[in-house]
């Protein structure tokens, strides 16, 4: 059974917020919160969430796939929303679940529900709430992003993030020439194949230091783990970061400066 997605608005949001930003990006975590928060949305956390599977899933190892994804069922089966900061992640729910459980009658319809309720953080704020300006101000800022594949052929992610971005006063967008090309990572695919990522990953770094960008923005912390590293290694002192990272530094500089955000 496929579910037609309902509207998030003026629902609670259950915060999925990825093995990756447990584990090393705390912050960005926060982030997303303090922002949910400043916009007036109640945030829930699960705390029975684990991994969603996708690692499992993209080895070819659907079985194992299947318990990490049951996992993530019962804690998020009272949700009315799911955002996750990952366009990666939030794929796995919404794209693979459906497809992971189409032959399990038993889980098949808990895996379409949660795919329908599912969005990635961006995707919430801009096409769920309709919200592109959360009242945030930085000085003056050009950005610039990577498109994180996931995000970019699964979930239609482009847009979304630039819009948020071109919200904050004093930020200008701009693009990177390569702002559609992986990065390299691909999960296991930087394990198994280190030449062809190591070589994507140099387009990436060339394309960065071609920029006249003051930021690098990406939505997907598995690629700026993969970015950061490679420019780390070059010595390059730039740094790629979150989305809601610079989101979040704009509300606390909008706090600052003792003005107050629209949402």
């Amino acid at each position: 059974m496929n579910y037609s997605r309902p509207s998030p608005r003026y629902k609670p949001v259950s915060l999925f917020v990825t093995c990756i930003i447990d584990m090393i990006y705390p912050q960005t975590g926060v982030s997303v919160v303090e922002i949910l928060e400043h916009l007036g949305v109640e945030v829930r956390f699960p705390q029975s969430q684990t991994c969603c599977g996708q690692p499992a899933y993209n080895s070819g190892f659907q079985d194992d796939a299947r318990k990490v994804a049951k996992q993530f069922l019962r804690a998020f089966e009272d949700a009315d929303v799911i955002v996750a900061p990952s366009g990666s992640c939030a794929s796995m729910v919404a794209h693979y679940y459906p497809e992971l459980f189409k032959d399990d009658p038993e889980w098949s319809e808990r895996a379409n529900w949660a795919a329908s309720i599912t969005w990635e953080f961006t995707e919430y704020l801009v096409d769920g709430l309709g919200i592109s300006d959360i009242g945030a101000a930085l000085p003056p800022t050009k950005v610039a992003f990577h498109d994180a594949c996931h995000g970019l052929r699964l979930l239609n992610l482009k847009s979304q993030a630039r819009d948020l971005a071109a919200g904050i006063d004093g930020v200008t967008v701009s693009e990177l020439p390569n702002a559609h090309q992986c990065c390299g990572f691909g999960g296991l695919f930087s394990v198994k194949m280190p030449q062809i990522s190591g070589a994507m990953l140099d387009d990436k770094i060339s394309g960065i230091e071609s920029s006249d960008a003051d930021v690098f923005l990406t939505g997907d912390c598995s690629c700026m783990t993969q970015i950061n590293g490679g420019l780390s290694r070059k010595g390059n002192p730039q740094r790629t970061i979150h989305i809601a990272d610079l989101l979040a530094q704009g509300l606390h500089h909008d706090e600052k400066s003792g003005e107050t955000g629209n949402a």
